[in-house]
């Protein structure tokens, strides 16, 4: 058995059956106990965006929020997504608005859990996650360690480093013809400019390029859109049809079921808003905050921004254009998308240049991520030697192959996702609790909740 074979039957196994319920299974029961807190709490959650910090932590709310869109708006909003619809079909794009729904009770409810339990390490800095809320509230010291474990091994081997890379070397070299050693070189030094500095450094970077790479991005697509109108209501149409009905081979397309495309819109909707995955409570731990209730909220705006937005832009532009029936694949697809659908050129430089930046911040987000994931196996020792293996392993990352990538990362996701969705489950009770005294807290103050 070849190593790709080994990879693709693990793959398999880990988002089997059992792995999508318990991810899928956990929003829904969240969304029942938390009483569709992702709908009705929204507009108060987009409020609270501009609050003005208030409490311990290392960073505001919102530079919190964005450091977390740093890691999760990335790759799997343009690759991720041409990714699921070409395997898929047009079908897996409403897979991911159902596992982004029930994801952002999910994201509400571990970002909570890290406020709650987060604590402070031997050099002052604010230090939470699963791990943390796995120890403390679990008791469960060996699967905080599995945990954390898992979590190194995503910004080593997933989606930290090998899949940003790979998909910045690409595009770099398609759109501008610059050697994949040339641009291997140029992002490790970007790379290690930022990181070095901690997580202040990376939440300045975040909350300037975030939130102007989103609105670049959302502002092309939405043009696309505009001069595709005609085919909207129809793609629409298209995708609920394919959710629920096997996708006819067409083109390129070479058909799928549904639960093809049920399986890859969830991995790939997970992969790109990480809802469950236990990555997003890391960066809301450092945020300054008295209300763990409160950050929870903050935090499942980002999947709302990351799936039910950005990704539906990216499946809109691809289906409405047709390119998903194509021969083109990957961030390829994409680009063959705004090409057809407006102008060859913007198309894709326009591409390119949102794709770097994604990865990018991708990159940053998670070198952060794998960190704390390394202090906690190490007693708050080796940061540099994380930093210098992460940064060796972006070099690397330019040169393995794509389709290899993708299910690696798949892999330590689901790896990662599961310690994480069990502390969920058995600290429900905190959960619920926490969240109806915040908003009686609310209440008594006068204030609408």
């Amino acid at each position: 058995m070849t190593l790709h074979q080994f990879i693709a039957e693990l793959n398999s196994i880990i988002w089997g059956p059992a792995t999508l319920v318990l991810l899928v299974g956990t929003g829904v029961y969240l969304t029942w106990r938390l009483q569709l807190i992702q709908l009705l709490r929204l507009p108060m959650a987009l409020g609270l965006l501009f609050k003005p910090a208030q409490g311990k932590g290392d960073l505001s709310p919102f530079a919190a929020l964005c450091t977390a869109l740093s890691a999760t708006i990335g790759t799997g909003n343009i690759v991720g997504v041409a990714t699921a619809i070409k395997i898929g079909g047009p079908g897996a794009l409403f897979w991911m608005w159902l596992a982004a729904f029930f994801g952002m009770a999910t994201k509400y409810a571990e970002c909570l859990l890290a406020v709650k339990f987060r604590t402070t390490d031997k050099h002052g800095r604010i230090a939470g996650g699963p791990m943390y809320y796995i120890e403390k509230g679990l008791g469960l010291g060996w699967l905080a360690k599995l945990f954390a474990m898992f979590g190194v091994g995503v910004a080593f081997f997933g989606i930290g480093t090998f899949a940003q890379v790979n998909a910045i070397t690409d595009a770099m070299h398609i759109a501008f013809h610059i050697p994949t050693w040339v641009t291997a070189i140029a992002l490790t030094v970007l790379v290690a400019a930022v990181v070095l500095g901690g997580v202040s450094r990376i939440a300045a970077v975040a909350q300037k390029l975030v939130p102007a790479m989103a609105i670049g991005y959302l502002l092309a697509c939405l043009w696309i859109l505009g001069l595709n109108h005609s085919n909207i209501l129809p793609a629409i149409e298209l995708v609920l049809h394919s959710a629920f009905n096997p996708t006819a081979a067409a083109g390129g397309f070479l058909g799928a079921t549904v639960a093809m495309a049920l399986q890859i819109g969830i991995a790939r909707g997970v992969f790109s808003n990480e809802s469950g995955l236990g990555s997003a409570p890391i960066a809301a731990a450092a945020a300054k905050t008295n209300e763990p209730a409160e950050q929870g909220l903050v935090s499942m705006t980002g999947t709302f921004f990351d799936t039910i937005i950005v990704c539906t832009m990216t499946g809109l532009v691809l289906i409405i254009t047709g390119v998903w029936n194509g021969d083109a694949a990957g961030a390829a697809m994409t680009s063959a998308a705004f090409a057809t659908g407006g102008n060859a050129l913007i198309g894709q430089y326009l591409v390119t240049i949102a794709l770097v930046c994604f990865a990018f911040t991708t990159i940053l987000g998670w070198n952060y991520y794998g960190e704390r994931c390394w202090t906690y196996l190490t007693a708050d020792r080796g940061s540099r030697v994380y930093q210098l293996i992460f940064l060796s392993l972006i070099a690397m990352g330019a040169f393995i192959k794509l389709d290899l990538i993708w299910m690696l990362a798949d892999c330590v996701n689901g790896l990662m996702a599961i310690p994480n969705l069990i502390a969920i489950i058995g600290l429900r009770q905190v959960i619920v609790s926490e969240t109806q005294g915040y908003f009686a807290r609310l209440r008594l103050a006068g204030v609408p909740a």
